[in-house]
C-alpha cells in the first residue's frame, strides 16, 4: 500500500511527540543487560521490548518506533506482531537498516557505514511488512589534533547516506538520516559547531545531487555540545543558540522536522537542551522533536531488571520520560516535572 511520505514525515513530528529508538543491535543489547545483569537471549530481548511498545497511552507522546529487524519480525507473547501492535496504537513503525560503522579504508580512526549491498530488496520487504520509515547512521569522530573529521570521511558518509535515503523514498519509506558526530572527546563546543556544520552541509550536498526530496525526510543529528571530557561544559543555553544557529546555516528549510539523539547526554540533560531550544523566542523552519534510545529507555530498564513483577513500574518510568521529552518539544519542560505525579 503506498503512503504519502510527507504526510508520514509530518506525523513523525507531532507536536509534543517523538520517536522512542529501539534499534539497538545485538552487541548494543548485550550492553544494556550486562548494565542489569540479565543475559540476552531472544525471549528477553522479546519481553523487554514488548514491555515498552506495550506501554499504556504512549501514543500521547510517541509519533514513531524505530525497530531492530529481529524485533520487526516478533509478535508479543500474546501472539500479535510488534508492528500492528503499533499500528493499533497510531504510532509508526520504522526499521534501522544499516549494517554498522567499520573502519574507513586508508582512513587511520574514520568509519564508514555499511549496508547498501541489497538493500534495495530489503526495503521493499520492510515496507510489504507495514514498516513506515528506516533509518541509517553515520559515525563522525572529532579529533582536532589529527584534522578529524577528515573531508574524505565525510564525502563518503555523506554518499552513503545519500544512496540509502533516495532508496528509501524509492520503496516508499520515509528516510531519517542520522549523520552523528560523536561527543567523545576534550573538544569544545566550537569544535563541535564546526564539525557538524561541515558534516551537515556535505550530507545536504549530497542528497540534492541524489535528487532526494527533502519534504520527504527527517534530519537525526547531533546537538552541538562540548566534548565529554572538555573542561569548559556548555550549559543549555549555548547548546541551544549554537545547534539553532548551525542547522540555520545548513538544513534546507524544506525539512520537515530535526529529531535529535541524545549521544550519550544524560536522560535529563537530552530532556533539558531540547526544551532549551523550543522555549526560545523564535519562528524556525523546522520541528525540533527527539529520537532518542538510552535516554528514553534507561529508567524503565532499571526498574525492569529482567524480572515481570516489575514490568508495571518500568512502563511508569518509560512513560513518564517519554511525557518529559513531550513536554520538551513544546518547550513546557521544567526541571521541577521531574518528581512531580504523574
Amino acid at each position: 500500500m503506498a503512503h504519502d511520505l510527507e504526510a508520514t514525515a509530518q506525523a513523525l513530528v507531532t507536536p509534543g511527540k517523538g520517536i522512542l529508538a529501539a534499534d539497538e543491535s545485538m552487541g548494543t543489547i548485550q550492553k544494556r543487560f550486562d548494565t542489569i545483569d540479565v543475559e540476552s537471549t531472544e525471549d528477553n530481548r522479546r519481553s523487554y521490548r514488548e514491555l515498552l511498545l506495550t506501554t499504556g497511552n504512549a501514543e500521547s507522546h510517541i509519533s514513531g518506533v524505530i525497530l531492530f529487524d529481529e524485533t520487526a519480525r516478533q509478535s508479543t507473547a500474546g501472539g500479535r506482531r510488534f508492528v500492528e501492535v503499533l499500528q493499533d496504537k497510531g504510532i509508526l513503525p520504522g526499521i534501522k537498516v544499516d549494517k554498522g560503522a567499520k573502519p574507513l579504508p586508508f582512513a587511520p580512526g574514520e568509519k564508514v557505514t555499511e549496508g547498501l549491498d541489497g538493500l534495495r530488496p530489503r526495503l521493499e520487504e520492510y515496507a510489504g511488512m507495514g514498516l513506515r520509515f528506516a533509518k541509517w547512521r553515520a559515525v563522525i569522530v572529532i579529533d582536532s589534533a589529527r584534522g578529524l573529521p577528515s573531508g574524505h570521511c565525510l564525502d563518503a558518509n555523506a554518499h552513503a547516506l545519500a544512496r540509502y535515503a533516495a532508496l528509501c523514498v524509492e520503496q516508499g519509506l520515509v528516510p531519517i538520516v542520522e549523520p552523528e558526530v560523536l561527543m567523545n572527546g576534550p573538544h569544545t563546543i566550537d569544535d563541535c559547531y564546526d564539525a557538524t556544520e561541515h558534516t551537515l552541509q556535505r550530507v545536504y550536498e549530497a542528497l540534492h545531487l541524489h535528487r532526494v526530496p527533502l519534504e520527504k525526510t527527517l534530519l537525526k543529528p547531533n546537538m552541538v555540545l562540548s566534548g565529554d571530557t572538555c573542561s569548559e561544559q556548555a550549559g543549555p543555553e549555548e547548546v541551544a543558540e549554537k545547534t539553532i544557529r548551525c542547522f540555520r546555516r545548513t538544513v534546507p528549510a524544506a525539512v520537515p522536522g530535526v529529531v535529535f539523539l541524545s549521544g550519550g547526554q544524560s536522560d535529563e540533560q537530552a530532556t533539558v537542551n531540547l526544551n532549551a531550544m523550543n522555549a526560545r523566542d523564535e519562528v524556525l523552519p523546522w520541528r525540533l522533536s527527539f529520537s532518542y534510545g538510552r535516554a528514553l529507555q534507561a529508567p524503565a530498564l532499571a526498574t525492569w531488571l529482567g524480572k515481570a513483577e516489575n514490568v508495571a513500574a518500568a512502563q511508569s518510568a518509560f512513560f513518564r520520560r517519554a511525557s518529559l521529552n513531550g513536554a520538551a518539544t513544546l518547550g513546557k519542560y521544567t526541571p521541577a516535572m521531574e518528581g512531580a505525579a504523574l
